[in-house]
């Protein structure tokens, strides 16, 4: 071995005795007699020194060491000088006596300094992800990433879970995103698909008999890239037999719980998760994925908005347009700037304006209309005031905020407006984790045709007293479907599986396929529904989204070792490329040119 010790294991324990370390030049400092070199590896820092008086001959070599050199060093650990201590690092009281080295590698000028809180883009960062992923910041969160998968592993082998690996090359079926596809070389014309999910084969896992299944998944998505999206993304996949819905939940949450805190107990988690319906989600927050570390709940107030003698209330109204508003709490102080620069806030999310009710804060007994200021005050009425108020709970001191027009538009923007003022508030405690489960989703949505689609994905069971609906309304349908919500952010989403063929059948007759369509697409398990199915459910929970949290970094491409860019591109490694005509000939590929636009 190159070394006897990693250098941030140095400890007292070993002074005055003669040890070997290795690693990289991380600083180093010619104060001509000595030579000091930081010497860093996974594990720390630790000072070697350079003395003339050991040897001559090593510390004339040590005037050529440049930062990345790797080298190894022999010598004897003593305490620094008193007053000369780091208090900033591990061995911070101790040094390294150089009396040997050995030059492992030399190494180039790098493109940027191997330290944390350096201003250097993301584009030269991901093109040297080797060399990022030196800084002690980015080993943190590797290491933090691998201690939640470990943890995950523990808990679920305890629980009688059995890790499964299922196929990466699979059959090509509509799952909810554009499929990367694999041409065979074997069957000509044919493709593989690089799996979204192993939904179908972690069912049919459950058709084997293994009861409970789970594996740390790779998923493949060709879709628009954002923050908390790659091309192919980790999830922890579960799946359980002769289940509810509530015992999927349990577990899981019991899970999180006990990871999180074993992680960072500093962080503050419920000690149970609140459940909430979508349809309450929406009502309350205008988002299936709220963040409920801060309140600001909204107020449907579209039956006082038929009162309101106001030509821009009252056309919107005309289009079968919702008033919905929120209480920005002690918030008089705004300006007229401040309401302009919210209401071009909420029309970049698609609304038509924002109409505010501003209360000053001096007001004892009832407030009066000619109290407030707002866009829209000369049109309402005392009455109309009163009843705003008593719906919204405002009080002296606050701004009532509302937003009028179709109903998605008003949800969406609202919500944005009510993550900004919690944000320019600074209502938001960046050490809790405020989790929440949605459940009731509907089974069903209508595209953009006015056909029906799975709200989720086609093998989510509807709830038993919901049957009939799928005869008479599949709109009203409520999927036995429940995701796990955390800050805002969905980690992850699950259900109750069909498990029985006819129902199976059903759902896929509603969404459109043919007999012929479903049976080249699913005739695989549906055949195998055919020979005694438990009930079953699970999960697919986004790996990365949780590392990335419990980081505090908004994209996951920083916690992920080799990423791809916004524009799914490997940097490092130069891909996606092009291929050889000889590989396009062998699997009888012709690319045309892209036309030009």
């Amino acid at each position: 071995m190159h070394r006897d010790l990693m250098c941030g294991e140095v400890s007292s324990t070993v002074i005055e005795k003669k040890i070997k370390l290795a690693g990289w030049v991380s600083k180093r400092r010619d104060h001509g007699q000595l030579i000091f070199i930081d010497l860093r590896d996974k594990s720390g820092i630790m000072q070697i020194v350079f003395n003339p008086e050991l040897s001559s001959k090593i510390h004339s070599l040590a005037k050529e060491l440049r930062s990345e050199w790797v080298i190894s060093v022999e010598g004897k650990v003593t305490k620094r000088l008193e007053g000369a201590e780091n208090p900033e690092i591990s061995t911070g009281e101790l040094e390294l006596l150089v009396d040997s080295m050995e030059i492992l590698s030399r190494s180039k000028t790098p493109p940027f300094e191997i330290m944390d809180n350096n201003d250097v883009s993301e584009e030269i960062r991901l093109k040297y992800r080797y060399l990022d992923l030196r800084r002690n910041s980015m080993q943190n969160k590797l290491k933090l990433r691998h201690d939640v998968t470990q943890l995950i592993w523990d808990y679920l082998s305890e629980e009688n879970f059995t890790h499964i690996e299922t196929p990466i090359l699979i059959k090509s079926t509509p799952e909810g995103a554009r499929d990367y596809v694999v041409p065979s070389r074997i069957k000509h014309g044919g493709f593989y698909a690089l799996p979204q999910s192993p939904q179908q084969m972690k069912q049919i896992l459950m058709v084997s008999g293994f009861d409970r299944y789970f594996q740390i998944a790779r998923c493949f998505r060709d879709e628009d890239l954002r923050a908390d999206r790659q091309p192919e993304h980790t999830q922890l996949d579960l799946e359980m037999s002769f289940v509810h819905q509530n015992d999927v939940m349990n577990l899981v949450e019991s899970l999180y719980i006990k990871l999180i805190k074993k992680i960072d107990e500093t962080i503050k988690i419920d000690n149970k998760f609140i459940v909430m319906t979508y349809d309450e989600a929406m009502k309350k927050y205008g988002s299936d994925k709220p963040d409920l570390r801060y309140s600001l709940e909204m107020t449907d107030l579209s039956d006082i908005a038929t009162k309101i003698e106001s030509n821009v209330i009252q056309n919107s109204l005309k289009n079968s347009s919702i008033l919905k508003g929120l209480v920005a709490k002690n918030w008089h102080n705004l300006g007229r700037k401040d309401f302009d620069r919210l209401t071009d806030l909420v029309k970049k999310q698609g609304a038509g304006g924002l109409i505010y009710i501003s209360i000053p804060e001096n007001i004892e007994g009832k407030i009066n209309l000619e109290q407030t200021a707002g866009p829209l005050n000369k049109f309402y009425t005392q009455e109309n005031l009163d009843e705003i108020i008593s719906k919204t709970n405002a009080q002296p001191g606050d701004v009532i905020f509302m937003i009028i027009g179709q109903e998605n538009i008003v949800n969406s923007s609202l919500s944005y407006l009510r993550t900004h003022i919690a944000k320019e508030q600074n209502l938001i405690d960046d050490k809790e984790m405020k989790f929440l489960w949605v459940t009731d989703f509907p089974l069903f949505e209508k595209d953009d045709n006015g056909s029906w689609q799975p709200a989720h994905h086609v093998f989510s069971s509807p709830h038993e007293e919901d049957y009939e609906l799928l005869n008479t309304d599949p709109g009203k349908v409520r999927a036995d479907l429940f995701d796990l919500v955390c800050n805002g952010v969905e980690l992850g989403s699950g259900s109750i599986r069909i498990h029985d063929r006819k129902l199976q059948e059903k759902v896929f007759d509603i969404i459109g396929y043919s007999s012929e369509e479903v049976n080249n697409l699913f005739g695989h398990l549906l055949e195998a529904f055919d020979y005694g199915v438990p009930p079953h459910g699970g999960m697919g929970l986004g790996l990365d989204r949780l590392v990335a949290m419990l980081c505090n970094e908004e994209s996951i491409r920083e916690v992920i070792a080799f990423p791809k860019t916004q524009s799914a591109s490997d940097l490092l490694f130069g891909s996606p490329d092009f291929i050889s005509d000889e590989q396009l000939d062998e699997l009888s590929i012709l690319v045309k040119e892209k036309e030009e636009e």
